[in-house]
């Protein structure tokens, strides 16, 4: 029963977040009152330029990877796993230390991947990376690693559960991405 504690702690070390806090160590401005109003590396690439954006981009990855290390390391898996997984990306997307006012989930998703299995953690990265090269926008990579990764899961981990999980983190991956889907379709996302 103990082991369920990591579920809510998993959400607040999910509501941490790195884009504020990186800016406010940096002297930048908030990122969710400047340039796209998100609180990701991508847009504090934009406000602070790409050593704040790494920087953010690996506090978001942690906040995945590390509840999910955590979590295995005590012998959980299963719906344990599963809720973890949840709660650190929910707490990313709405944080109670923010307002409830959180990211997008790309990094964050990232660092879950990597935590359940290396080998999907890099097929999910690979996938953005391939996506990227190829059309130059982050959104869109984001979206088609998100939407691949349920896929990659059940192939690489042969685990419904898992499957399933990123298939929720994949619904909530684009129902974050909204605005950039209308900006892709118009033709008009950076």
């Amino acid at each position: 029963m103990i082991d369920w504690l990591f579920v809510p702690l998993a959400y607040l070390l999910g509501s941490v977040s790195s884009a504020v806090i990186v800016c406010r160590l940096m002297g930048f401005p908030d990122p969710r009152g400047q340039g796209s109003g998100n609180p990701g590396a991508t847009n504090v690439m934009r406000i602070g330029g790409k050593k704040a954006a790494a920087i953010t981009l690996a506090g978001d990855a942690l906040k995945g990877l590390i509840p999910v290390l955590l979590v295995k390391a005590v012998g959980g898996e299963g719906l344990l796993l599963a809720a973890v997984m949840l709660a650190a990306f929910l707490g990313h997307l709405y944080p109670i230390f923010f307002g409830f006012k959180g990211g997008k989930g790309v990094a964050t998703a990232l660092g879950l991947s990597l935590g359940v299995h290396w080998l999907l953690g890099v097929a999910v990265l690979s996938t953005w990376l391939l996506v990227y090269k190829l059309s130059k926008i982050s959104s869109l990579s984001a979206l088609v690693a998100a939407t691949l990764a349920p896929v990659y899961a059940w192939f690489l981990l042969g685990s419904p559960i898992m499957a399933a999980t990123f298939g929720i983190l994949a619904v909530l991956l684009l129902w974050r991405h909204q605005r950039n889907i209308q900006n892709l379709l118009a033709g008009t996302e950076s």
